[in-house]
């Protein structure tokens, strides 16, 4: 193929967006997944909330290795369909069977063993990862699919060395190595959870610590940007929505579509 002056073409371009989407147990991530253009939902083995939503997924059986997700993903690769959207559900799931994985391949019991340890096993996790991630750019580039991987979360304590303040920080239940690997993929990374403040807490030592209060009766909502207390944020359009949405698809797309049409729209 020749790169030459007249491949060069401009203006704004929308492509199927790489989504991570993040937030505290049953708020609802699989729902607000299962609600995308014409989902392929893949239920990895230890997610138990998918049976009741109304979408195609690979549930008979349930894929329960790392080859079984890859294999999901190449048969979207290789067949002819209609659908828009691949729903990975998800990769605090998947990340154990790629530990196994790895661990095979190194003929390990252990992804503490891998390669004499230190660490080594986790970055040799990154390689599935990586298959993960160029799979899911095949499907977007030859099939326009859009892509969203869902992640649970813990909840740690984060001291602030530029405040010394202290707070409850909501981070992606991954290896550090392998959410900073999706978070470079991703074209937007959402948070959901109800409405919460932050409530200070005396422990003594004239320290306090923030402890998040829900004020939001229950409802759900949708975090497009970062904050000190949870991940978010985006390029391009998605870095650009508002920082507060309901948790609702048809909210979320109409945003998009409308941050597109107030910038003169792409091509």
């Amino acid at each position: 193929m020749a790169f030459d002056l007249n491949s060069l073409s401009k203006g704004k371009r929308m492509r199927a967006p790489r989504i991570i989407l993040l937030g505290v147990e049953k708020i609802g991530k699989s729902t607000f997944a299962a609600s995308s253009n014409s989902p392929a939902l893949i239920p990895v083995k230890g997610e138990e909330g998918t049976d009741d939503l109304d979408c195609y997924k690979w549930d008979n059986p349930v894929p329960s290795s790392f080859d079984d997700v890859m294999n999901c993903l190449r048969s979207l690769y290789e067949q002819e369909h209609k659908y828009e959207t691949v729903v990975l559900d998800s990769a605090s799931a998947l990340e154990p069977l790629i530990w196994e994985n790895v661990c095979k391949r190194h003929n390990e019991k252990s992804i503490e063993k891998v390669m004499g340890g230190y660490q080594k096993g986790y970055s040799e996790a990154l390689k599935e990862w990586t298959q993960i991630t160029e799979c899911l750019d095949l499907l977007r580039s030859k099939k326009n699919m859009a892509s969203i991987i869902i992640g649970h979360i813990d909840v740690k304590r984060f001291d602030d060395p530029t405040t010394s303040a202290s707070y409850d920080q909501y981070q992606f239940s991954v290896h550090k190595w392998a959410s900073g690997l999706l978070y470079r993929w991703a074209d937007a990374i959402l948070f959901c959870n109800t409405k919460v403040v932050a409530k200070k807490e005396d422990v003594g030592f004239d320290k306090k610590i923030g402890r998040g209060v829900d004020v939001g009766d229950n409802k759900r909502f949708l975090y497009t940007h970062k904050t000190p207390s949870h991940p978010g944020g985006g390029r391009g359009v998605f870095g650009r929505l508002p920082y507060e949405l309901p948790l609702d698809w048809n909210v979320y797309q109409q945003t998009i579509e409308q941050a597109i049409k107030s910038e003169g729209g792409v091509r």
